[in-house]
Order: structure tokens, then C-alpha cells, then sequence
């Protein structure tokens, strides 16, 4: 008698089971060289499909060795084209043909290939795949009540992060590393547990890495080459909490009724953001509004009336068309990142659809800055209109956000009127931000002093005496320091020789100057300078190109040109001013942001500058001012 099964069966392991159970006992096993190419592939892919059925194949092996039934391969291996349409059945079709030419009884547990086969006249046994009861996972047993999150790794003492929300900590959960062995264990199990459970399934396959959804648990597990051991990260809600157990929640709650939204849940990793998430899905889901979510991997705990969507065709704008037809009246967005991310929010929100968006953010002026670049500035307040930050498992900060046709602060010209995004204080009604274009870039202005120390300079500042200083240097060769004597008068000093230059004839060219800025500016020499000498001179020397080797030595950075604009990255200095340099000379003077970058709007002529200067690969630097 022959046997040939497919490789559903193989990978099974059912093949030797009904061997063992006596029901092909002395027949010959003849298995397709085909069957053998695709659980190589799948191994070599780092799919454990590919190792449970070389696995089995050991096991015919030791049958055929024991006397029990003889083991034969047979056919010829697939070429790369009958494997590449391998989704396409051509494999299946190789297999089934041998079988039929070696008069054999097919064996497969593959529903599909039984029927086909059936079909095709073929002798068929189908065996159903094996169906266990899943129970308590090996992983689950390092948690507790306090427990978030669990970490193993191969060679390394299990970890667990525990603690109230806010108050999470690493600690030691044994005594001793957990070795490979186990850790294979553990993860096969985890994969084996998320198939046969009706509660689990996989939520990404790669090479080298799965993730997991299995009950309350998401379940990552790396392996080589993608990380250099095996690792697994458990993570589990610790915390179900209701809308009205936050602070303002009565004000919340209207605002979230009253009309669709578009809000940015953000915090730091941890702070809660999730959770806050999850009673806002569904205290808006109870009170007569369809709600859905968009998740990758999906987490959230959310009702059996809140569908969960993930990526469609691995994609979340082919989601979001989906979701359109849908028509939900809110979508909770988790995790909202990239680029791409953020369009999708936007999309959706000015479709008309309610869009809440988890976002990491460490302050909560940051989640709004960072659609600054992505959506159209005037189109901001239309996409998130509410920003909600969360802070060790509370209701930090609620931000309304809004346009307004006005003077930004800190400007007096009344020509100097223009459309504001104005950011303010839920709590209090006062305004905090300001976000507006300056000179053709975005600036996002705070109007309370955010170091909180006396004397210090306020973000209009700031950017003022960025903006009069640039100006100054695209005329003027030496050292340049701006004062700021009230918020509508600045005084300039600057070298000799560059008087001429930056006043212009008749003073036209300070007068422009003025004009564009809404400041007058007084220009003066350095000696009229009264901290000159104690500081100025000095910083004088670090700012000028000339010989002698004045230029300090700078952090040398790749600028990136995008559609919109050229991004600098800079290796520390969060939230330092800083000088733009080419081949050591000076071009404009920036302010690093909270992610580490200085972006530049193209078309500005900063910009311009900055393009010729990476178009002749001029090393640029940045230089601490």
C-alpha cells in the first residue's frame, strides 16, 4: 500500500500519528519532493510551519528505521516558478498527480485538497487537523495582578514590569536565566495556543518575528537573525477604567457628544493613553454612536459591539476606505506615528467622521506639533480640535484647539494680522499657544514662560531675535548680537565695516527689514555694545569665518530634502539654539526640537542657501550658539 501525503498533513504531525495508531502500519510513505521544497522554504523563512514538519519527517524517519513502514521520496523538487504560484495550487497539483500515478491513498488535512482530490477520482483520507483545548500558557504564569508587562529572553532572568499606573517598575521574577530550550518551548507554544484558541490569532508574520493576540495578552516573540536570542514580550491591561473616574470627565463628556470630533490622546509610553482610550470607546458607544477602531496589532479592550480593524492589504488607508463605507461615527485610531498614520487621521476626519488618536507624545503641545508638516497648517483645528494629555493614568491637560484671524502676541503691526492657531487650556479658558506662519515658517510660539524662571526669555522672544538675526547676517559678514528691548524695539549691533551694509542707502534696506518683521531695529556698532567683551567679543570670534580658525567645531549632520522641507537632524541639543553652518560659514541660526531636528520650509531663502550649499557638498555643521 502506498501513502503520499501533502504537506497540510506533514505539518500536522498527523501523518505519523495515524501510523502509530496502526492504520497505515507496513505501507510505504512516499513523500513528494515538493512537500519537502516547501517546508525548507518555510524553515529557511523562520516560519515554524517549516520546522514542525521537518520535525515530522524525523519522526517517519525513526518509523521507517524501527521497521514499521518504509519511507520513500519521490517526484522531482519544484522549479522557482511552481513555487512562486505555490498560493495558486501549483504545488498542490504536483502532489496530487503523484499520488494518482503511484496509485496511492492521499492523505491531507487541508479540506480543499480533499474535495479537489476527491473530485480527480483520487483514493482520499482526510484527516482533520487535531484540535486541543488550550489552557493556561506557560508565559501567563509569571503574571500577576500587578503585573503590565512580562520579558524573557534566552540567557537572560525573566523580568516583569509592575506597579500602579504611573509607578511602573522593572523587576527579577526567578532566580535563574531562562535557557534556549525553554524559550523555544515557550514560544512554539504561544504560536500553537494563538491557532487553536478561538480567542487568538496572529496578528504579523515576518521572518524572525510574530506577534500574537491571545486572549487578553499581546505576545511578541523576536528570533534570529532578527534579534540576536530569542525573545518574548508579554504585555496585558492591568487597569478597566470608566470615563468618570478622570478628572473634568463631565466636560469631556459633553464636548465628546456634541458633535464629531477630532481628538489626540497623547503621553509618554505607559502614562495610560490606551487605557483613557478604551472608557472613552465606550461611554461614546453607549450613548447611541457607532464606534470602531483601527489597531495594529489590536490591543484595546473594547466591547463586543466595538468592531476592531486592522491593516487591510497591509495598508491602513485601504482601512480608512473600508471604514468610509462603514460610516462609523467615531474611530478610535491606537497608535497613530507616521506620516502615513497621520494622513489617514486627517482623511478620515474631514471626511466627517469623530477620530480619537493615541499618540506618543512627552508634552502636550508635542502630539499637535506633530501634524505640523503632515496636514496643511490652516487645516489643523478642522482635524484635532481637542488634545487630552495623560500623566500617570490621569487627565493632565485638555488643550481646545482653534483658528483666529489676529496679530500674534508679542507683534504690534497691525498688518502683521494673520490666521493663528491658538491652543488653549480647557481648564482655565486662557491661551498657551500660538501657532502661526513667521517670515514662511511654522512657529509654534508658547505664551507663558515654560522654564518658569524670572528674567527668562518667552518663546516670542525667542523667535524674534531668531528671525532679526537672520535677517541681519544675509547682509552682514561679521558677528551679529540682537537685544531685545521690548517686544516692538530691538537694537542690533554689529561690526564697523557692516553699518553700511545692513542700513542700506538712505536706509532702505533696515527699513524693509522693519517693515517685514513689525520691529524696529536699531543698528549699532559693537563698541557701543555695553556687554561687549564680556561675552559678546568672545562669542564674536566663534561666529566669525574669517582666518585665524575663529569657527568652533561643529556636529557634522546629513541634511534630508523632502517635498516640503529640509530636515537637519542633530545628535543631542533638544530644545538649544543653534547655528547652521556650511564649509564654516555661518547660514541662520535655528532652535533644535524636542525629536532632535530642524526642520526648514523650501522656497524660504535660508533654504535656498542651505540647498546650494549641500548642491556644492559643503560639509554642514551644527554649532552650539
Amino acid at each position: 500500500m502506498n501513502v503520499v501525503p501533502d504537506t497540510s498533513v506533514v505539518i500536522d504531525g498527523r501523518v505519523s500519528a495515524t501510523i502509530e495508531d496502526g492504520q497505515f502500519e507496513g505501507a510505504t510513505i512516499c513523500v513528494p519532493e515538493a512537500v519537502v521544497a516547501e517546508l525548507e522554504a518555510q524553515a529557511n523563512d523562520g516560519l515554524d510551519s517549516g520546522w514542525d514538519g521537518l520535525e515530522e519527517l524525523q519522526r517517519l524517519a525513526e518509523l521507517a528505521d524501527e521497521g514499521v513502514v518504509d519511507l520513500e521520496y519521490v517526484g522531482e523538487r519544484p522549479s522557482a516558478i511552481e513555487r512562486g504560484h505555490a498560493s495558486e495550487g501549483e504545488i498542490d497539483a504536483l502532489i496530487r498527480d503523484l499520488a494518482e500515478d503511484l496509485d496511492a491513498t492521499f492523505v491531507t488535512s487541508d479540506v480543499v485538497q480533499a474535495e479537489v482530490a476527491q473530485a480527480k477520482g483520487l483514493d482520499v483520507e482526510h484527516v482533520s487537523p487535531e484540535v486541543r483545548r488550550v489552557g493556561t500558557l506557560a508565559v501567563e504564569e509569571y503574571f500577576d495582578d500587578q503585573t503590565m508587562s512580562v520579558h524573557l529572553k534566552t540567557d537572560a532572568v525573566p523580568r516583569a514590569k509592575r506597579g500602579e499606573l504611573g509607578a511602573m517598575h522593572y523587576e527579577e521574577i526567578a532566580d535563574e536565566p531562562v535557557d534556549e530550550a525553554t524559550m523555544d518551548e515557550y514560544a512554539r507554544e504561544v504560536i500553537d495556543g494563538a491557532k487553536e484558541a478561538h480567542d487568538g490569532f496572529i496578528e504579523l508574520s515576518e521572518p524572525g518575528m510574530k506577534i500574537v493576540q491571545f486572549r487578553d495578552y499581546r505576545i511578541a516573540i523576536g528570533r534570529p537573525p532578527f534579534s540576536d536570542g530569542i525573545e518574548i514580550t508579554a504585555v496585558r491591561p492591568i487597569a478597566q477604567t470608566d470615563i468618570d473616574d478622570y478628572e473634568h470627565a463631565d466636560e469631556l463628556k459633553e464636548r465628546l457628544l456634541e458633535r464629531q470630533r477630532g481628538v489626540l490622546i497623547s503621553g509618554a509610553p505607559g502614562a495610560g493613553k490606551s487605557t483613557f482610550a478604551q472608557a472613552v470607546a465606550r461611554y461614546i458607544s453607549d450613548h447611541d454612536y457607532s464606534v470602531k477602531t483601527m489597531e495594529k496589532p489590536r490591543d484595546l479592550q473594547v466591547g463586543p459591539d466595538i468592531t476592531q480593524y486592522t491593516e487591510l492589504g497591509g495598508e491602513m488607508a485601504k482601512t480608512a476606505d473600508a471604514l468610509l463605507m462603514v460610516r462609523p461615527d467615531y474611530t478610535i485610531y491606537d497608535e497613530v506615528r507616521k506620516t502615513d498614520d497621520f494622513e489617514v487621521f486627517a482623511d478620515m476626519r474631514l471626511a466627517g467622521v469623530g477620530m480619537i488618536g493615541v499618540v506618543h507624545a512627552t508634552r502636550p503641545i508635542d502630539s499637535l506639533q506633530r501634524l505640523v508638516g503632515r496636514v496643511e497648517l490652516g487645516m489643523i483645528p478642522q482635524v484635532a480640535d481637542t488634545v487630552v494629555y495623560i500623566e500617570a493614568g490621569k487627565v493632565e491637560t485638555v488643550y481646545d484647539v482653534k483658528t483666529t484671524v489676529k496679530v500674534p502676541a508679542g507683534l504690534t503691526e497691525e498688518d502683521l494680522a494673520r490666521p493663528v492657531i491658538q491652543v488653549t487650556n480647557f481648564q482655565t479658558g486662557e491661551p498657551e499657544y500660538e501657532i502661526y506662519t513667521f517670515n514662511r515658517q511654522v512657529v509654534t510660539v508658547p505664551l507663558k514662560d515654560e522654564e518658569g524662571g524670572p528674567g527668562s526669555e518667552s518663546g516670542v522672544d525667542r523667535i524674534a531675535k531668531q528671525e532679526i538675526e537672520r535677517e541681519i547676517r544675509s547682509v552682514a559678514r561679521g558677528y551679529v548680537d540682537v537685544q531685545l528691548k521690548s517686544q516692538d524695539r530691538a537694537v542690533v549691533y554689529v561690526e564697523e565695516d557692516d553699518i553700511s551694509s545692513v542700513i542700506g542707502k538712505g536706509g532702505g534696506r533696515i527699513t524693509d527689514i522693519e517693515n517685514r518683521l513689525g520691529i524696529d531695529i536699531d543698528v549699532r556698532t559693537h563698541d557701543e555694545n555695553p556687554n561687549y567683551g564680556a561675552g559678546a567679543g568672545g562669542s564674536g570670534g566663534a561666529n566669525t569665518s574669517g582666518a585665524g580658525g575663529g569657527s568652533q567645531a561643529g556636529q557634522m549632520v546629513q541634511p534630508e530634502i523632502t517635498s516640503r522641507h529640509i530636515v537637519i537632524p542633530v545628535d543631542g541639543n533638544h530644545g538649544e539654539t543653534v547655528e547652521i553652518q556650511a564649509a564654516g560659514d555661518y547660514l541662520f541660526t535655528a532652535t533644535v526640537s524636542r525629536g532632535g531636528e530642524i526642520q526648514v520650509s523650501r522656497g524660504s531663502a535660508i533654504a535656498e542657501e542651505l540647498e546650494r550649499a549641500i548642491d556644492r557638498k559643503d560639509p554642514v555643521t551644527v554649532v552650539p550658539s
